[in-house]
């Protein structure tokens, strides 16, 4: 095999070779057999993952060993068994996709170790390298931050481990033929273009968009926006977008007024904000000004994390932040026991919770 082919080896062809070196040499290291058959890693990972469903192999990390216990199948998952999962926050939005989590584990046996990173952070890898190396986990669960330079590394690195990883409220590819990463995500375009029709059903014609800094989130419902003014047919002049800073920014204030000042020098009487609490700092400051929400302005939050809890309650864009987790782990899962399958993407759909916070256009 170590000879030029004409053809990439198939699949049966080359776990054929992976299991005579195997016999032969005890073990096998993937970036041997990466040269020698001239595959992806992805490839030899993946055949090394189905092997060992087949019970013939053991993996380690860079490889394979043969097995020494006459041939027992793969181990199902048990309650010892864990799977690592690496959010960006704890404290807002992924409480609930966690809480997915925690409980589609629970049904298959299996518990969390959970791991907190940041909207900020730049290398990823040595986290999950951790849940992998030190706390052995069977599969991952994570949302990385895909705006970080180094994010693709990751990637690689997932793709290369020696364990399932299902992405959750991202999007990945993996370089350089652009293959696709198992993941689950919001469709939060489908949630602005909701959002939108909704006003439009009420008689407003110039709206608002702000979103909170660029975010792989804030991107999705920006693109649904776009799509939903064009399909309404707005005049550029009918509709801005805008970006607040963080609310822990000293200007936040002071850019949520000078958007309140557009809204009402162009004659905007809705507007889409993402997330909540600055949907309900805009409705704080609309009303120090005298404005009345819904009648003067009306607004939908995106998120609908606590929404519901403002006076008045607003209306808002709920991502099934439960489902994602559920499912996350019900891919993985599958994946598990079948490592050979498809690569699988799931897009769940939002819904609008029509609250108190908009109402039909002012004549």
């Amino acid at each position: 095999m170590t000879e030029p082919t004409s053809r990439p080896p198939l699949a049966a062809e080359r776990r054929t070779y992976l299991l005579g070196v195997l016999a032969r040499d005890g073990a096998v290291r993937v970036a041997d057999l990466v040269e020698q058959l001239a595959v992806t890693p992805v490839t030899v990972r993946r055949d090394i993952a189905q092997l060992e469903a087949e019970g013939l192999l053991d993996r380690v990390h860079g490889g394979a060993v043969a097995r020494t216990d006459g041939g027992r199948g793969a181990e199902p998952a048990t309650r010892e068994s864990a799977i690592g999962v690496l959010v960006p926050s704890l404290d807002y939005y992924w409480p609930g996709v966690v809480r997915g989590v925690e409980a589609e584990a629970a049904k298959h046996g299996l518990r969390t170790q959970l791991r907190g990173s940041s909207y900020q952070a730049v290398d990823e890898v040595p986290a999950v390298r951790r849940l992998v190396e030190r706390d052995g986990v069977r599969g991952l669960v994570l949302a990385p931050n895909s705006d970080s330079p180094r994010s693709q590394d990751l990637l690689q690195w997932l793709a290369e481990a020696d364990v399932p990883s299902v992405l959750v409220e991202r999007d990945g590819r993996l370089e350089p033929h652009h293959e696709a990463v198992e993941s689950v995500r919001t469709d939060h375009a489908l949630g602005a273009l909701m959002a939108v029709r909704h006003l439009a059903d009420l008689g407003h014609r110039h709206l608002g968009l702000v979103v909170n800094g660029p975010s792989p989130t804030s991107r999705k419902i920006a693109a649904g926006w776009r799509r939903a003014v064009a399909e309404l047919e707005l005049d550029a002049t009918a509709h801005f977008e805008r970006t607040i800073p963080d609310r822990r920014d000293p200007g936040f204030d002071r850019q949520v007024e000078a958007i309140l000042e557009t809204t009402l020098t162009t004659g905007t009487t809705a507007l889409l904000v993402h997330s909540d609490p600055d949907a309900m700092a805009f409705v704080q400051h609309a009303q120090d000004r005298g404005l009345s929400v819904p009648h003067d302005l009306s607004v939908v939050a995106y998120d609908d994390e606590v929404a519901r809890l403002y006076s008045p309650a607003l209306t808002a864009v709920s991502p099934p932040r439960t489902s994602v987790g559920r499912a996350a782990v019900d891919l993985l899962v599958k994946r598990l026991a079948d490592p050979g399958r498809p690569v699988h993407r799931v897009v769940l759909s939002p819904h609008l919770e029509v609250r108190e916070s908009t109402a039909p256009a002012p004549r």
